[in-house]
């Protein structure tokens, strides 16, 4: 038990053998949501290579256009465990048998901390400039708090400047807004795989923009190396098949720290990820989204924002939002930062239509300016209960027996469960994932996140501790071949008791 301190898309249908457990536990730290529903008979369009993503998209309705329709294709196939879970969802009081939800990467260890300060009498403020359009990039004031809090947060050796600053609704707008005005319809972004599978979505479904896959796998090939490590010669060679099969590649995606991995890219790293790009004139999109969620000290993460003098700071684009650091993912913060005027302009344009009202971005404002509260009582107090859920579930799954990848950083540990699939096929993984949900509880599966070995799992951890009690004893009758949802979660609830203060 623990307290809480208050294409190429068609992926291969065999894996090149389970590192060990040794290899990814002694060596490498403690060890979707939606997407992962999908059927095991589901066909992924190939826009993560080559193809039409028109091809296998089909609808029965005579009511949508050709984009309609692959919209709604996209919804059919993809968001099934995400519906069931919010027609089933776990209370402890109302609906105690309802599914625990760890698939989907939310950090529900705050609110109390969160709720207090949201609701202290400097959060509300109603002026006439709050209630009427703004300025597309975001209010001055607000993109100026951004520039200081990225400043010192990013450890950037210069101040970053407000003009290079633009606001709006969520990493998953800036990621479709970039993709339609870096690319032409059909050109394609580098991405490393396993990755966070929405993005998908988010670069196709407004500006046509495919992936193609760097794929990543689990082997360690020395002592220097980790498994899914992201190499050069890995980039290189994906841009490579990519230019063979005509697709044109017009940038590349990075998530530091990783989503679903967790890993953290070193400046040294970064730097080479960059000069990459720099050498083939592609654009870099840099998901820092998790920066503030790194729990684990000696993780040592850098923003590429602490660079001295990036590469090519006009192909260079920063992302962050309050979704994941600041557990607000229902409110819809986000921000880019970019040298590159054109693109910042452009990218404003398209903010009519993903834009904060004034009243948001006004507590914004207030929330990343108030330096006392964030260093002195959120981030402490974050990090400390992100590490004791953490250590607790890496914990269970030592006890099961089960290699993992923990790297102290994000609300997910990558769990290898390959040697509980007959086959290793992506139709097993389905088959697993469907008596996980069964047994009510919501995991990610590999596949939504284009891994291509089947069998490995994304799990979040980043939730109350009876919630993760109850959702570790589901996990655990599944492997067990005891598929029951227990009738009575009271020892998970007494464990939570002696916490509440917290």
């Amino acid at each position: 038990m623990f307290t809480l301190p208050q294409k190429e898309s068609k992926a291969p249908t065999t894996c090149p053998g389970p590192a060990s457990t040794q290899d990814l536990d002694s060596n490498h730290g403690d060890g979707l949501e939606r997407e992962c529903s999908r059927k095991p008979d589901w066909k992924l369009p190939e826009f993560c290579g080559v193809g039409d993503p028109t091809a296998t998209a089909s609808s029965d309705s005579s009511h949508l256009s050709s984009r309609g329709s692959i919209i709604k294709w996209f919804w059919d196939s993809a968001e099934e465990g995400y519906r069931t879970y919010h027609m089933d969802e776990y209370d402890e009081d109302k609906n105690p048998s309802g599914i625990i939800n760890m698939g989907t990467s939310e950090n529900k260890l705050c609110f109390d901390l969160l709720s207090r300060r949201l609701s202290q009498s400097d959060m509300l403020r109603v002026e006439p400039s709050l209630l009427q359009y703004p300025d597309w990039r975001g209010h001055l004031f607000l993109r100026e708090e951004v520039a200081r809090f990225l400043s010192f947060y990013c450890k950037s050796p210069a101040p970053l400047k407000p003009e290079n600053v633009v606001v709006l609704n969520g990493c998953a707008s800036l990621f479709s807004a970039l993709a339609t005005v870096l690319c032409e319809v059909g050109e394609a972004f580098l991405i490393p795989a396993p990755y966070y599978g929405a993005i998908t979505q988010h670069v196709y479904l407004y500006g046509g923009v495919r992936l193609v896959c760097v794929y990543l796998d689990s082997e360690v090939t020395g002592l220097d190396t980790r498994p899914f490590q992201l190499t050069v010669e890995k980039l290189e060679m994906a841009l490579q098949r990519a230019n063979f099969e005509g697709v044109k590649v017009k940038g590349l995606i990075l998530i530091n720290p990783q989503n679903p991995l967790g890993d953290i890219y070193s400046p040294g790293e970064l730097r080479d990820y960059l000069e990459f790009a720099k050498r083939h004139k592609l654009h870099v999109m840099v998901d820092e989204v998790y920066m503030l969620s790194v729990f684990e000290k000696s993780a040592g993460y850098h923003s590429v924002l602490s660079l001295e003098g990036l590469p090519d700071p006009q192909r260079t684009h920063v992302m962050w939002a309050t979704s994941k650091d600041f557990g607000m993912s229902g409110l819809r913060f986000g921000t880019l930062y970019t040298e590159n005027r054109d693109v910042a302009t452009a990218v404003a344009s398209l903010c009519r239509y993903h834009g904060l009202s004034g009243l948001v971005q006004y507590q914004m404002a207030q929330l990343l300016g108030d330096r006392d509260w964030i260093n002195q009582v959120y981030l402490p107090e974050n990090h400390a209960r992100l590490k004791a859920a953490h250590t607790y579930v890496a914990g269970e799954l030592r006890a099961l027996g089960i290699p993992f990848l923990g790297r102290g950083a994000g609300f997910f540990i990558w769990v290898d469960l390959r040697k509980y699939l007959p086959e290793a096929t992506f139709k097993e993984e389905m088959l697993l994932w469907r008596r996980f949900l069964d047994n009510k509880v919501l995991l990610s599966c590999g596949k939504a996140f284009q891994c291509k070995e089947p069998g490995w799992f994304r799990l979040v951890f980043s939730d109350k501790a009876h919630r993760l009690c109850l959702g570790m004893q589901r996990v655990r009758q599944v492997l067990e071949g005891k598929s029951q949802v227990p009738d009575d979660p009271a020892s998970c609830q007494s464990q939570e008791s002696g916490n509440q203060h917290r």
